[in-house]
């Protein structure tokens, strides 16, 4: 039910509802004022008995916190999930003319400019958003809510390094060194998330044009590239599950306290968090949803004090609320990166498409 532990059927999963009522949830009218024009029209709201949530495929929520939500709204709830972080704005896009859905929810900062630009999503802030919520706006226009944050960052299999006797690779830099070869996996950035954000890191890091010569140094020692996140750390690398073969893999910093052993005190992972990008993830209301009421109450409900607590277990992120309680021994095996790599807003909007472009001629050819 999380980033490392279940593969997400791309799919829908209907939840029937009830009739009991949550708290801030239960109104039929908006549970919190519109930063901006509702719909393209001066009507109000549209809401009916049906919401469709359109997620990216590592969602989870507990299964008590979706039926709690259902019964409290009296909707029938259907979870869509079109792929990666990148798949899914693409989707988005593709289906302008024809919604997916009602709301949205996994766009991520690398992303949250070309949705944006492209209208998929329309203006809303809830009643009452936390100030750390607040801070984690993708710009001042309403459209995207923030709900949780971690850092993409490259980890690595503890155990494989100790059999090898090989030293822990530390900074960006010493993934290009020999004794690394043929040892990283990272995600298309093209089509996912995760590999979007890294790439970003490698600007961040590296600067434009610089970044490029990196990646090709990346290149000729022997980096894997496949299209999403799961593939990557469920079947790729082999400090997960999936024991794959290589033991450095693009994920999260908080990915190492889910590699505990039962009964251990030790993760088999850690994250090199000399090599991170903070990711931010947003959900929002999809431009022409036929449930706009609907969409409003599912953002409320994602920013409830219950939801937040839930997040960290089943989605491995930090919570965007910061006054949540985080779960024991995160400071220990999943810690944020002290300085992560930052390449501003605007900049990620205005070049992204440029640097996958490039990146795509440079590492794949």
């Amino acid at each position: 039910m999380s980033r490392n532990t279940r593969t997400i059927a791309v799919g829908a999963v209907a939840l029937l509802s009830g009739v009991s009522l949550l708290a801030g949830c239960a109104s039929s009218t908006p549970a919190g004022p519109s930063s901006g024009p509702a719909s393209s029209s001066a009507s109000a709201p549209t809401e009916s008995k049906k919401l469709t949530v359109v997620t990216h495929d590592s969602f989870a929520l507990s299964d008590a916190l979706k039926k709690e939500f259902a019964d409290s709204t009296g909707y029938t709830v259907t979870y869509v999930q079109p792929g990666d972080g990148g798949a899914l704005v693409n989707q988005l896009i593709l289906s302008k003319d024809s919604p997916l859905g009602d709301v949205v929810y996994g766009i991520d900062n690398t992303f949250a400019g070309r949705a944006i630009a492209e209208g998929v999503v329309t203006p809303y802030t809830a009643a009452s958003v936390p100030e750390s919520v607040a801070k984690l706006a993708a710009d001042d226009s309403g459209r995207l809510t923030a709900i949780d944050l971690g850092d993409v960052c490259v980890n690595a299999d503890k155990k494989w390094f100790a059999d090898k006797k090989l030293a822990l690779p530390e900074t960006l830099n010493d993934l290009t060194k020999p004794e690394y070869k043929d040892l990283l996996v990272v995600e298309n950035p093209a089509s996912s998330s995760p590999g979007l954000a890294w790439l970003t890191a490698t600007v961040g890091a590296q600067g434009d044009p610089g970044y490029l010569e990196y990646w090709k140094a990346l290149k000729n020692n022997g980096v894997k590239v496949v299209k999403g996140w799961t593939e990557a750390y469920s079947a790729e690398f082999s400090g997960s599950s999936g024991k794959g073969s290589r033991p450095l893999v693009v994920s999260y910093s908080t990915s190492p306290a889910f590699e505990v052993p039962k009964g251990g005190k030790e993760s088999n992972t850690t994250a090199l968090l000399q090599t991170c990008f903070r990711q931010v993830e947003y959900a929002g209301v999809i431009a022409g949803a036929q449930n706009e009421v609907g969409a409003r109450k599912f953002i409320d409900f994602l920013l409830t004090k219950k939801v937040q607590a839930d997040i960290p277990g089943e989605m491995y992120m930090y919570p965007a609320d910061s006054s949540v309680e985080l779960p024991k021994d995160w400071q220990r095996f999943a810690p944020l990166a002290e300085q992560p790599f930052n390449v501003p807003a605007e900049t990620i909007s205005a070049k992204r498409d440029s640097w996958i472009r490039e990146w795509t001629a440079t590492v794949i050819g």
